[in-house]
C-alpha cells in the first residue's frame, strides 16, 4: 500500500487531472449554456473602466469562451501547463492562478477599448506560461530548467501573443498574465532563498 493510499489523501496527479478536467467541463457547459439562453453569458465578462464590469468580469471572464473554437484554443495549453504547474507545487500553484486572473483582468479593465467585452481563459494560460518559465530561471532547480525549455520548444511562439497583432484578440490579457505568472514566480523564488533569520550589522 503506498502512503498516499494509507493516508487517505488524493494522488498529486489525480488531483491536478480531477481539477483540470472539471473546470473544463465547466468551461464546455457555459459555451453550451451560451448558445441557448437568449441573453449571451459573455456580457458577464471584463468591461474597461466600468464598476459593473470589474469584479464579476475579472472573476467570470476566464470561465466564459466564444463559441467552442475559442475555448478549444485555449482548452490543450491550459490543461497541460495547468497539471504540470500543479504537480510541481500545488499552494504555490494556486497562488500563480490567484495572482494571474487578478493581474490579467485589471490589465484589461484598465487599458482594453472602451465598449470592448474581454472573455477567455488565454490570459491564464499565459499567466502559467509565465509562471513555469520563471520557475526555471529564478529557482534554477534542474526540473524546473527542463520544464522551461520544454514549453519554449512546445509554446515558444505564444510569445507573439503579448503584442498588439490581432484587433479581435486581447493583447492586454496575454501581457498582463504573462506578467502576473512570472512576477509570482520571482516572488514565490525569493521567499524560498530567502534566510530564514535576519542577520544583524
Amino acid at each position: 500500500m503506498t502512503d498516499t493510499a494509507a493516508t487517505g489523501t488524493t494522488h498529486p496527479l489525480r488531483r491536478a487531472l480531477t481539477l483540470w478536467g472539471t473546470l473544463i467541463a465547466a468551461m464546455w457547459a457555459l459555451v453550451a449554456l451560451d448558445a441557448i439562453l437568449p441573453t449571451h453569458l459573455t456580457t458577464w465578462g471584463i468591461t474597461p473602466r466600468s464598476l459593473d464590469g470589474l469584479a464579476p468580469g475579472i472573476i467570470a471572464a476566464p470561465l466564459l469562451h466564444v463559441g467552442p473554437g475559442h475555448l478549444t484554443a485555449n482548452m490543450i495549453p491550459l490543461a497541460v501547463m495547468g497539471t504540470v504547474a500543479a504537480l510541481r507545487d500545488w499552494r504555490a500553484f494556486w497562488i500563480a492562478i490567484a495572482a494571474t486572473v487578478t493581474v490579467s483582468g485589471l490589465g484589461v479593465w484598465l487599458i482594453s477599448p472602451t465598449g470592448s467585452v474581454t472573455v477567455g481563459a488565454s490570459g491564464v494560460v499565459f499567466g502559467l506560461f509565465g509562471y513555469l518559465l520563471g520557475r526555471g530561471i529564478f529557482l534554477r532547480r534542474l526540473a524546473d530548467i527542463a520544464i522551461s525549455v520544454a514549453l519554449i520548444l512546445l509554446y515558444g511562439s505564444m510569445v507573439w501573443g503579448i503584442f498588439p497583432t490581432q484587433s479581435h484578440v486581447s493583447w492586454q490579457a496575454h501581457l498582463f498574465g504573462f506578467t502576473g505568472g512570472a512576477a509570482t514566480a520571482y516572488l514565490l523564488a525569493r521567499t524560498k532563498t530567502a534566510p530564514d533569520h535576519p542577520t544583524t550589522g
